[in-house]
């Protein structure tokens, strides 16, 4: 993918860009001026599963989100290499900090496992997952069809006394959602509905993949 972080171009953008885009992005995004927002992430509630409960313990060993979308400001996608970070809408921790525990009640709300436990829990987990975010930003580049864009991979290891093995399942989703507005608010559901849409295909792949 072109604009995945870790590209060299994206790194000076963000870093000499920065304030320019910021500046010309404000008088298109619908909110009034100056007035600073602050998010959370929103869960889907799961619908009710037939499903056997899993035999095994999940741990949720770490969410990371790619450098440039990890920082509590909303990011946008204001042209082909530009992107700036919203001074006046933030979320109300890091965004990984946001995730890490709705994600992991929603694990816990699933079928896949017998249980999901805490980093500190005294019960060992045999199963952990790793999920990285590369991609979380509104893409603004054209004001008339905003886009939430969500992209995250999953990875679940077999972990003998909590130690990580070999892999179990492992794959990516991404979403583009279309937004109603180029504004922060917009934004903010938009991932939501990513989310609803990720977290249970990831559920049912997890499910479908074991012999």
């Amino acid at each position: 993918m072109n604009d995945l972080p870790g590209s060299p171009w994206l790194g000076t953008v963000f870093t000499t860009g920065l304030l320019v885009g910021v500046l010309g992005l404000t008088g298109c995004l619908s909110r009034p001026a100056l007035k600073r927002e602050t998010f959370t992430f929103n869960l889907p509630a799961n619908d009710p599963t037939n499903q056997l409960a899993g035999s095994r313990v999940l741990g949720l060993r770490k969410l990371e989100i790619a450098p440039p979308f990890g920082g509590r400001s909303l990011v946008y996608r204001t042209g082909e290499f530009s992107y700036a970070r919203d001074p006046y809408a933030e979320f109300l921790e890091s965004p990984a900090e946001e995730l890490m525990d709705p994600v992991r009640e929603w694990l816990r709300r699933q079928r896949n496992f017998k249980a999901v436990v805490e980093n500190d829990s005294a019960i060992v987990p045999d199963s952990l997952v790793e999920i990285h975010i590369s991609r979380l930003f509104g893409d603004f580049r054209q004001a008339a069809h905003p886009l939430a864009i969500l992209t995250m991979q999953f990875t679940f290891l077999d972990a003998p006394k909590g130690v990580p093995g070999k892999v179990i399942f492992q794959r990516e989703y991404s979403r583009s959602i279309s937004l109603s507005a180029p504004s922060a608010a917009a934004l903010m559901k938009g991932w939501d509905q990513a989310l609803g849409e990720i977290l249970p295909e990831v559920s049912s792949d997890l499910w479908n993949s074991e012999p």
